[in-house]
C-alpha cells in the first residue's frame, strides 16, 4: 500500500530519523536541567547565557540553530526576538526560563522551561501552569486531533482562565533534521491541519496581566509515552 506524500508542512529532509530526532529531544530535555542547576541568585544574565552555551559545549552540541536564550526576572515578559534588557540580576526571590536549540548531528532539539527561586507564589503558579498548559494542549492534540489553530485557540482560553494571558508571538514552530527552515517556516498556530508528532515544537509563554513577569514552557508534540 502506498503511503499518502506528507503535506509541505510536515514535510523533512534525507537525514530524518525518529531515532536521532528523540535523542536530540532527550539531550535538550537534560541539558535544560543541567544549566537550571547550576543557575544561582545574584548571577548576571548575559553569565548566565554563557553558562548554558559552554554546558551545551560540555554536553557534546556545541551547533545550536538558534540562539541560546536565558532570561531573569522581567526579561521572562520578552518574546524570543525581543533583546533582554542588559545587565538583569537573578534575585533570591525570582523567576527564570531557559530556551535552547542545540542540534545533536543532523538533528535539531529546541526545549524551553521555567524555574523560580525563593518564595514568590505568583510566579511559581506562572511558572507550574505554564507546563500544566502545555500537557493540557498536548492531550487535545492527541485525543482529539485538533488542527494547530485549535490548540492555540484551546490554549488561549485556558490561559486566561488560568489568570494569564497567551503571548501569541510564540506560536509554536516546525522541527526536522536540520535545517527545517529550508522544509517549512510557518507557525504551528498557523496550521491548518492536525499536527503529526515528531514535526512541530509547542511553545507556551504566559504573562502575568501586571506585567511583572512571564513563563515559558516548549517541547515537541509527543504522546504519553515521552512523559514521565
Amino acid at each position: 500500500m502506498t503511503m499518502p506524500p506528507s503535506p509541505a508542512s510536515e514535510r523533512v529532509g534525507p537525514a530524518f530519523s525518529v531515532d536521532g530526532m528523540l535523542r536530540a529531544r532527550n539531550k535538550t530535555r537534560q541539558a535544560i536541567a543541567d544549566i537550571a542547576a547550576r543557575i544561582q541568585p545574584g548571577m548576571v544574565e548575559e553569565d548566565a547565557v554563557r553558562l548554558a552555551k559552554q554546558t551545551l559545549i560540555d554536553a557534546g552540541m556545541a551547533l545550536s540553530w538558534h540562539p541560546t536564550r536565558v532570561r531573569f526576572g522581567a526579561n521572562t515578559l520578552k518574546s524570543m526576538r525581543q533583546p533582554s534588557e542588559p545587565g538583569a540580576v537573578l534575585g533570591e526571590d525570582d523567576i527564570f526560563f531557559l530556551d535552547i536549540a542545540p542540534r545533536l548531528d543532523a538533528w535539531e532539539g529546541d526545549g524551553g522551561k521555567s524555574f523560580v527561586l525563593g518564595g514568590n507564589a505568583e510566579q511559581a503558579r506562572c511558572a507550574r501552569d505554564a507546563e500544566i498548559l502545555f500537557h493540557d494542549v498536548r492531550d487535545r492534540w492527541l485525543r482529539e486531533r485538533l488542527t494547530g489553530h485549535a490548540l492555540y485557540a484551546h490554549a488561549d482560553r485556558q490561559a486566561r482562565a488560568m489568570g494569564w494571558a497567551l503571548n501569541f508571538e510564540l506560536p509554536g514552530h516546525r522541527i526536522s533534521d536540520f535545517p527545517h527552515a529550508a522544509i517549512h517556516t510557518g507557525s504551528l498556530a498557523d496550521l491548518d491541519i492536525a499536527p503529526s508528532d515528531m514535526r512541530w515544537i509547542l511553545e507556551i509563554h504566559l504573562l502575568d496581566p501586571q506585567r511583572r513577569f512571564g513563563a515559558f514552557f516548549e517541547d515537541m508534540l509527543l504522546d504519553d509515552e515521552h512523559y514521565g
